[in-house]
């Protein structure tokens, strides 16, 4: 519905409940990326690293209040090159490969998108939303990729 018909989401917007079930919900393919949100709702905190429901409901209610659900699905739509195309990008690129990302990309294809690989990497854990799901995993893979860089 995002890449093909934004527009008919205008529903989130009309209703917090059809935004937290859209958020929870859209795309779930193989339990992702709604699975690590989902089960944080039974989370009031954790120390594991994974998100709470408090967190949960603050994302949703950042969304709420902006009135952005709608236009962040946008980018789906508006971007039509197709997002695993080999880009050809040499600018100096790092890829860091969560397991439950939609798209877990082979350092093989990762050299021949971005001839500048300067760091790739592949994680234990997170998925769609890592620097939300690991936000301390996340910050280490940034800071080890552009570590050469200083």
């Amino acid at each position: 519905m995002m890449a093909a018909r934004p527009q008919t989401l205008y529903g989130i917007a009309d209703s917090p409940v059809g935004l937290a079930a859209w958020l929870l919900d859209h795309n779930d393919a193989g339990g992702q990326p709604a699975a690590a949100v989902v089960s944080a709702l039974g989370r009031a905190t954790s120390a594991t690293g994974e998100l709470t429901r408090e967190e949960v409901l603050d994302n949703i209610t950042l969304y709420w209040l902006t009135n952005t659900g709608v236009s962040a699905s946008r980018l789906y739509w508006e971007y039509k090159l197709g997002f695993f195309n080999v880009k050809g990008v040499t600018i100096p690129v790092a890829a860091s490969v969560f397991p439950d990302e939609q798209y877990q990309a082979p350092r093989s294809w990762a050299e021949r998108a971005y001839p500048n690989l300067i760091y790739y990497n592949q994680v234990d854990k997170g998925g769609h939303f890592a620097a939300w799901e690991q936000p301390h995993l996340f910050t280490e893979e940034v800071r080890a990729a552009f570590r050469t860089l200083r």
